[in-house]
């Protein structure tokens, strides 16, 4: 028999305990620990709320949730509630699946003044995580900045563009609601160090830019090359571009019937952020050249107004005492997948934040291939009896599947109309709702 430990009830994690009972079939027992008493990671609490198709894989995992030798093991901390030195006395294998869920610091002036947030933090707040609940921005400024060329900075815009019936179908939590309809933005400005060319963006998430009701996105002509040279980007890339140079053909007229602009800002580079009385109300960006795909700072400035700055500039890991970490990549240190013996990573903890969802899923089967590779048949560790025992000796509140069944029952029934379930955004809550 084996006895798997996964740390992280996200993507990364579903797929690699899928991977394990494909692998090893009834001779594996397979725990998903998780520091929240809910799963799903950044199903839940980083795909927009407004993109709810993109969480029904999560019924996927529920399948593997459900199946006889894997186990949820919900509320409970590796590293804190649990050490990994105590998890590899009781597992063949621990795996590290816990996503990249802190902020790359911008790391220049004023970026911890009063309304200047990481997009872990802000998407973590309009989408309920417990650790984010209490962010309490304050939308009562005319300018925000986005910064960042990629879909989390899409995401950002258009969650602070959309009015209350575009939220129909939505699972953005009620505090979010409630800040958002007092809003009194109105312009937008996502900043790019580079060009149009090196975005990040997909042409869906993009598109949707054009069907808000009361914002329309804007592109400087000028900042857009040659039409010709979009023949060498590949499809996807190529199909972005062309829906930049549609915003940039958007009339004049159509920007002054809606109340807010999206102005997107390219070759734009941050460099410092100003405040009055502890609280931003300007950026200082430095106007960029691309040179063989790297911004290069062209020594001119401008001012930018901004009374709310939201960074999206990526993602890192949480380091975890006992396990090896590289700080300047921001994820564990390993070798294709290989930390230790017996511990190993997978998903943005092994790669950092890259790729889709579905990326995950060859991560999750390639780490179980390692794992198979290096404990054969496996040993005689107790794996989940050894796990229970500490945990009771240690009163640990563990939170099982079945028991967030419950929650997910219960956030349905507080579900406003038209909206598919109304979050707990603290775990005193979650905990609580899984009680009869």
């Amino acid at each position: 028999m084996r006895h798997i430990a996964i740390v992280g009830s996200g993507p990364a994690g579903y797929y690699t305990a899928e991977a394990a009972v494909k692998k090893w079939g009834e001779d594996v027992r397979v725990d998903v620990f998780d520091r929240l008493p809910v799963p799903y990671g950044l199903i839940r609490t980083g795909v927009a709320p407004d993109h709810q198709s993109i969480k029904g894989v999560s019924r996927r995992y529920e399948k593997v949730a459900l199946a006889g030798n894997v186990r949820f093991v919900g509320n409970v901390s590796a590293g804190d509630d649990v050490t990994v030195a105590e998890l590899q006395q009781f597992y063949d294998a621990v795996i590290f699946a816990t996503g990249a869920p802190e902020d790359r610091k911008l790391g220049m002036e004023g970026d911890d003044l009063a309304n200047v947030y990481g997009s872990a933090a802000f998407v973590g707040w309009y989408n309920g995580h417990p650790h984010f609940a209490n962010l309490d921005p304050d939308f009562s400024g005319r300018h925000a900045v986005v910064i960042g060329m990629g879909n989390v900075a899409l995401d950002v815009a258009r969650i602070l563009s959309k009015t209350d019936e575009e939220f129909a179908g939505s699972d953005i939590v009620a505090h979010a609601l409630d800040l958002l309809r007092g809003s009194r933005l109105e312009t937008i400005t996502i900043l790019g160090r580079r060009g149009p060319q090196q975005i990040m963006m997909t042409p869906k998430e993009l598109g949707e830019l054009m069907h808000l009701r009361r914002a329309s996105p804007h592109v400087d002509k000028s900042d857009l090359p040659p039409e010709g040279d979009d023949a060498i980007l590949e499809p996807g890339l190529r199909k972005s571009v062309t829906l930049l140079r549609d915003f940039a053909a958007i009339p004049q007229s159509i920007h002054g019937e809606t109340p807010i602009s999206i102005e997107f800002d390219f070759f734009a580079s941050p460099r410092a952020i100003h405040g009055v009385d502890g609280h931003v109300r300007s950026i200082e960006v430095e106007r960029t050249t691309v040179e063989a795909g790297r911004a290069i700072g062209t020594g001119e400035t401008y001012e930018l107004p901004a009374d709310l700055v939201v960074s999206c500039i990526g993602y890192r890991s949480s380091p975890v005492e006992g396990v090896p970490f590289d700080e300047r990549a921001g994820r564990f240190a390993n070798d294709e997948g290989r930390i230790l013996p017996g511990l190993y990573c997978v998903g943005w903890a092994k790669r950092g934040p890259s790729g889709t969802i579905g990326t995950n899923r060859p991560d999750g089967y390639g780490v179980i291939d390692l794992v198979d590779a290096d404990i054969g048949l496996g040993s005689r560790k107790r794996g989940r009896e050894g796990f229970d025992e500490l945990a009771e000796a240690r009163r640990l509140d563990i939170v099982t599947f079945r028991d967030w069944q419950k929650i997910e029952e219960a956030e349905e029934a507080a579900a406003r109309e038209g909206a598919p379930r109304e979050k707990f955004v603290d775990i005193e809550s979650m905990i609580a709702a899984r009680r009869p």
